[in-house]
C-alpha cells in the first residue's frame, strides 16, 4: 500500500500512515479505516487511448510502475431522458464490463493486490462487488473467494462462479456475509473489501472526471443509490479535486437514495444518530444497498451536507414503478438502480441542473421482475 516506500493512505481515525508492507484493511494501531492520503487532479494520459481508467492512471493510488488490471471499464454513456418535462442525464454505469459501477473500484483494488504480490483474497458482497472482484481477480491471476447472502440474486452468484471464484453462501441478512468474511480474515486471509479499501473510492471518482469532461462543467445535481455510499464519496472526491485545481467552479448537489426497508443514512441525515435505533435490515428489492452499518457513514453524510444535498428513502412499490419507467425508456437496470427514478420524479423540479442520475447495475443480473 505504498509508492516508493511512502504510504498512499492514512488512518481516518488516528492519522497514522498505512503500513507500506502487507495489505491490511484497517489500521493496526486503532482499527480505524484508511483514507487516501491525497487525491489531486492530473490531466488524462493522451497515450492511454479514449477508454478506461488507464486515462486517469496518474490520479490512482497505485505503486509506481504498477500495471492497471483493466477490462475496459469506464467511459460509460451519458444519455438524456425526460422526467416530467425536465431533462435528466443518465450515466449508464450498468454498461461496465461486469454490469455495474463496481468495476471501477475493482480495477484499482485488484491492481494494488497484484502489485503487492497477493495471490488469494476474500470479499463479501450481495452480488455486484463480488462479480467485479471475481472478474478482475481472474484477469490478474488472483484466487478469489466471495461470501454472499444466501438470498442473493441467482444470476449474480452464477456470474461470480463463472469467473472461477469460490462462492460461499451465508444464511441470514447481508451483514452475516461480512461477518463470515471477517472470520476468514482472522484466520489469515487477505480482505479485499470494497467498503474498507479506499482504492475503490478513487476508482469511482473517475465518474466525476468523466462527467466534467462530457458536460464541460460540473453537474448541478447528481442522484445516486446509496448503501455503503461509495458513489457519493467517490463523486465528492473527484469533484473536490477538480475544484481545487480550478477546473470546476462548484460541487454538485449530491442526493443519495435508499430503500425505506434499510435506510440508515436517511435516518441519520434527517434525525441524527439517535434515529438509527429505529432502523432495521429488512428485505428489499434493492439488495445492493441493503447495508445496515455503512463503514464510512459519517463521511458520506459529511459529503452530502457539504454539497448542499440530501438523502431520501423510497418504498418497495416506488422501486417497482421505477424499474418499469426506466425499462420503458429502454434502460434495463436492477432494482438497486431503479431507486433513482422515484427520487427524480419527486425532486427534479427542485434540483439545479444539469441533473445527472447514476444507473449502477444491469437488469440482466437480477431475478426480480423488471417491470411494474
Amino acid at each position: 500500500m505504498s509508492a516508493g516506500g511512502t504510504s498512499l493512505f492514512r488512518c481516518a481515525n488516528c492519522g497514522r500512515p498505512a503500513p507500506t508492507e502487507g495489505f491490511p484493511y484497517r489500521c493496526p494501531a486503532c482499527t480505524g479505516h484508511f483514507d487516501l492520503a491525497a487525491f489531486d487532479y492530473a490531466p488524462p494520459d493522451p497515450g492511454a487511448g479514449r477508454r478506461g481508467l488507464a486515462r486517469w492512471a496518474a490520479m490512482l493510488p497505485l505503486p509506481r510502475q504498477a500495471d492497471l488490471v483493466s477490462l475496459g471499464e469506464g467511459s460509460t454513456p451519458l444519455i438524456a431522458v425526460d422526467c416530467n418535462g425536465i431533462e435528466v442525464l443518465l450515466k449508464c454505469e450498468h454498461l461496465n464490463p461486469t454490469g455495474s459501477f463496481k468495476d471501477r473500484g475493482a480495477a484499482v483494488l485488484v491492481s494494488a493486490l497484484r502489485a503487492a504480490g497477493v495471490s488469494a483474497a476474500v470479499e463479501d458482497s450481495s452480488g455486484n462487488a463480488g462479480a467485479a472482484f471475481a472478474a478482475y481477480s481472474a484477469r490478474a491471476g488472483i484466487s478469489a473467494t466471495v461470501y454472499v447472502p444466501a438470498g442473493a440474486a441467482g444470476p449474480k452468484r452464477a456470474q461470480i462462479q463463472a469467473y472461477g471464484a469460490k462462492v460461499v453462501a451465508v444464511p441470514g441478512p447481508r451483514s452475516n456475509a461480512t461477518q463470515a468474511a471477517l472470520k476468514a480474515v482472522a484466520q489469515g486471509a487477505v480482505y479485499a473489501s470494497h467498503a474498507h479499501h479506499p482504492h475503490c473510492l478513487a476508482g469511482v471518482a473517475t465518474i466525476a472526471l468523466e462527467l466534467w469532461e462530457e458536460l464541460g462543467e460540473a453537474p448541478g445535481s447528481i442522484v445516486a443509490p446509496a448503501g455503503q455510499g461509495s458513489i457519493l464519496l467517490g463523486l465528492s472526491l473527484g469533484f473536490e479535486a477538480l475544484v481545487r485545481s480550478g477546473k470546476a467552479d462548484r460541487l454538485p448537489r449530491l442526493v443519495g437514495v435508499q430503500a425505506q426497508a434499510c435506510a440508515p443514512l436517511w435516518a441519520a441525515h434527517h434525525g441524527g444518530p439517535t434515529a438509527l435505533a429505529w432502523i432495521q435490515e429488512q428485505e428489499t428489492l434493492a439488495e445492493g444497498i441493503r447495508i445496515l452499518r455503512p463503514v464510512r457513514g459519517d463521511a458520506v453524510l459529511g459529503a452530502v451536507s457539504k454539497s448542499g444535498g440530501t438523502i431520501v428513502a423510497v418504498s418497495e412499490d416506488e422501486i417497482r414503478r421505477g424499474l418499469g419507467e426506466l425499462a420503458r425508456r429502454a434502460f434495463l437496470v436492477e432494482p438497486t438502480s431503479a431507486v433513482v427514478w422515484p427520487a427524480l420524479t419527486a425532486l427534479a423540479g427542485t434540483l439545479p441542473g444539469p441533473i445527472v442520475a447514476i444507473l449502477t447495475g444491469s437488469g440482466f443480473k437480477t431475478s426480480a421482475p423488471l417491470s411494474a
